[in-house]
């Protein structure tokens, strides 16, 4: 898949939830948002859906320096990581800041992304 690295892991689904937030914060991240869309599904639509959580992850720092290069950034922010089941497994997957910021003309941002993407990768590697 081009736009995120995805696997399959051995955890419980409430286990992958904290090893990703733990993999995240030894990268200097914090999850700012968490959306349940299997409860949403549940309350919007009346659907059974399997568990799965969309968390915005994001590092002040590297955020500081992405929208002071490009101030409209945060149509893009924060870095969303997954964490679903699928098929009786748990699935975690974090997105590639590199394809995201591929459509911004910036230099500045080209180079940013690559260092929040191998951020990402090593917490995920991590998982």
């Amino acid at each position: 898949m081009k736009y995120g690295f995805v696997k399959v892991t051995d955890l419980t689904f409430d286990d992958a939830l904290r090893r990703v937030e733990t993999e995240l914060q030894k990268e200097g991240f914090k999850v700012l948002t968490t959306i349940d869309a299997q409860a949403k599904f549940r309350e919007k639509l009346n659907i059974d859906f399997p568990r799965y959580m969309i968390l915005g992850a994001c590092n002040p720092k590297l955020a500081h320096e992405a929208i002071s290069a490009e101030w409209n950034i945060g149509l893009l922010l924060p870095c969303n990581v997954i964490v679903y089941e699928k098929d009786n497994k748990v699935w975690v997957g974090v997105m590639k800041p590199s394809e995201a910021m591929a459509i911004v003309q910036n230099d500045a941002l080209r180079s940013l992304a690559e260092t929040v993407e191998s951020k990402l990768k090593r917490a995920f590697d991590g998982i």
